[in-house]
């Protein structure tokens, strides 16, 4: 994915291929794929999600598609972020 910002260009890629090009990256993330199908009109899955993820200092960048949502958490948090949606799934 792209996104071309009057700042600069965000390119969601591996860490593998942004070493290959010899782009500058400032983290690393991992991506949690919602296995909930959602639709793109739907209200209030992005604000539960990254609300819970950030009750817990975890930060969350979303990218909507078509039938799923996919959720990049910092590298380091993601297995902690992953745990937490986990539990939240089994509460609903």
């Amino acid at each position: 994915a792209s996104f071309a910002e009057p700042e600069g260009l965000t390119l969601v890629l591996t860490r593998e291929s942004a070493d290959e090009e010899g782009l500058s990256y400032e983290g690393t993330f991992r991506c949690i794929s919602l296995q909930v199908q959602s639709s793109l009109e739907a209200v209030g899955l992005t604000a539960a999600v990254t609300g819970e993820l950030a009750a817990h200092d975890i930060s969350a960048n979303v990218i909507a598609g078509y039938h799923h949502d996919h959720i990049f958490v910092p590298s380091h948090q993601a297995e902690s972020a992953l745990r937490l949606l986990e539990n939240m799934s089994s509460r609903r």
